[in-house]
């Protein structure tokens, strides 16, 4: 309590800072002891103890509350075109840099290693989310960097390299390295193959030759970056517009030179305030061709496959800090006579934040280990990996959406505030949803992925069948689906979303009765999917069947 001169300050509560983010996690902890991840805990520990610091909780706000800014020149008038960032944000990013988190599914052969990244990512994403953009892209570019074996050699020991580096030099220069992405234009947003830039060869061309690239990007990220991948289409003889390509294109042409592209502006963001997306042009920028002739769009696409992952993950993230914040503060805040905690609405919405926050951390983390029993030869891992990923990135991050905002209203007009950590997450959420395809654009890649892999269609159908064990409503709603997705192709369209809510649902429902105790499992099938499914509101249940002690419990140990 503070005195000051008209009344005294009490009943107001800190959110919660100085904590171990996998400590205080149980259900996180029982999935990388499961997903063989054991040998990767006590690194896992230490990061999470750093991270859940006060000071990166700091660090955190003041990388938002002061957004990078473009220096297009410098003093005496030469083009410059770098971005400047606060301290807090080279803190953070160094901080991520230094858990080997960057290239840990590549560069390790250790069981659970993409487990233990997922983990890292996941606890990461839970204190700052901005600086996840350039890891995220820097992540998913290894493998596609490895098919070209010249390039690889020159960029591998920095891809792997721990150490931060953040000098606007040439790349032999650097102890490190980031890559960005360079695919959206005005005209064709998602729709990539409308893309207009051209690529001209400079000698002879052929993959692994070099062109001069022109055009422009309307979201080109991080624009300080060492270098991105940029689909461009071809130009042929005549100088007509021909196949995609994609291509390396680094911020240093090789004879030290800075590679024109041109930063026109930074976006003004809703949210991610702390990482920096830019319109370009690119004006004859020094490119190298990747992969073969038009196939620009398949090579962007084996990225973007990594980079769902990825938003999937930081949505879990964010939805898992929503929760922890909001229970820590009703556990404190007292209303009418008694703490918010123990007001039997209040619990209502506390536990549901509870039951998303662990669904979708389940399937976030199952996601993480098909990745890895994939590249092992895995059929039903591949299934997971192929139809679930855009499933889970269209349901975790719109839901995301909508619990940080009860956990805005949680905090009432604290939580309303530009500092509150609660109105940052509010911010954040929707960008998962938009960035590497958008709702509708995952439902029907969904889809599509069914339409071609019907066997990868089968073993997962069968498999949550399986998970299910006889439980009545999880088994009726595999039956369903199985039946609805029979359907002729334009007949499933229209009907996109309702199939790949209730897919990720059941899918969520499955993992957490193979996984979870039972009180989280009969929590999330009696809220979601059974008698009282379909409610709009979070919280808008009969809790009587419900074990609301144990669900808060679970979620944050008192």
């Amino acid at each position: 309590m503070q005195a000051l001169d008209t009344h005294d300050v009490f009943n107001q509560v800190d959110e919660l800072t100085d904590i171990n983010l996998l400590q205080s996690d149980l259900a996180l902890q029982e999935a990388l002891q499961r997903q063989q991840a054991q040998a990767f805990v006590p690194t896992l520990d230490c990061f999470a103890q750093q991270l859940g610091q006060k000071t990166n909780w700091e660090h955190a706000e003041l990388a938002n509350r002061h957004p990078p800014e473009l220096q297009r020149f410098d003093a005496r008038g030469r083009v410059q075109d770098a971005v400047e960032f606060h301290p807090s944000w080279h803190s953070l990013m160094a901080l991520y840099r230094e858990q080997g988190l960057i290239a840990l599914p590549f560069e390790s052969a250790d069981k659970g290693r993409w487990s233990a990244w997922a983990a890292g990512f996941y606890l990461h994403g839970q204190v700052e989310q901005g600086t996840l953009c350039p890891a995220t892209m820097t992540t998913a570019a290894i493998p596609v960097l490895q098919k070209e074996p010249q390039l690889w050699s020159q960029l591998q020991a920095q891809l792997y390299s721990h150490e931060y580096d953040a000098r606007d030099v040439p790349l032999s220069q650097k102890k490190s390295i980031w890559i960005g992405m360079g695919m959206t234009e005005k005209q064709g947003g998602s729709d990539v193959r409308a893309n207009t830039t051209l690529a001209r060869p400079v000698h002879e061309g052929g993959r692994g030759g070099e062109y001069l690239l022109r055009g422009h990007k309307w979201f080109f990220s991080a624009p300080m970056c060492d270098a991105h991948l940029v689909v461009a289409r071809m130009a042929a003889p005549n100088g007509e517009p021909g196949g995609h390509a994609c291509f390396f294109v680094p911020r240093w042409r090789p004879d030290g030179s800075k590679n024109p592209v041109r930063i026109q502006r930074l976006k003004e963001k809703v949210g991610n305030r702390s990482n920096s997306s830019s319109e370009v042009e690119l004006q004859d920028a020094w490119g190298i061709l990747m992969g073969e002739e038009g196939r620009g769009i398949p090579t962007i696409i084996e990225m973007a496959s990594y980079t769902r992952l990825n938003c999937v993950l930081g949505s879990a993230a964010i939805l898992r800090t929503a929760a922890v914040q909001s229970i820590a503060y009703a556990r404190q805040r007292s209303a009418f006579g008694k703490t918010l905690s123990n007001q039997p609405l209040m619990r209502c919405v506390l536990a549901d934040l509870a039951l998303e926050s662990e669904a979708s951390m389940q399937l976030g983390m199952h996601l993480a280990q098909a990745y890895e029993r994939e590249a092992e030869g895995d059929l039903l891992a591949r299934a997971w990996k192929r139809i679930m990923t855009p499933a889970a990135k269209f349901w975790v991050c719109k839901r995301s959406v909508e619990i940080t905002g009860e956990a805005m209203e949680i905090f009432g007009g604290n939580g309303y505030v530009q500092e509150s950590i609660v109105s940052r997450l509010f911010r954040e959420a929707p960008v998962n949803s938009i960035w590497e395809g958008s709702g509708n654009v995952m439902c029907l890649d969904v889809l599509r992925a069914m339409g071609r892999e019907p066997e990868a269609t089968r073993l997962l159908l069968q498999d949550l069948i399986n998970m299910a064990a006889g439980e009545p409503t999880l088994t009726r709603l595999a039956q369903s689906l199985a039946q609805r997705l029979s359907a002729a192709p334009d007949a499933l369209e229209p009907q996109a979303r309702r199939l790949v809510q209730d897919l990720a649902l059941l899918a969520q429902a499955c993992l957490l009765r193979k996984h979870a105790p039972g009180y989280m499992a009969n929590g999330f099938i009696h809220t979601r999917l059974g008698e009282q499914s379909g409610a709009m509101v979070v919280g808008a249940f009969n809790p009587e069947a419900l074990d609301l002690s144990a669900i808060l419990q679970r979620a944050l140990p008192a």
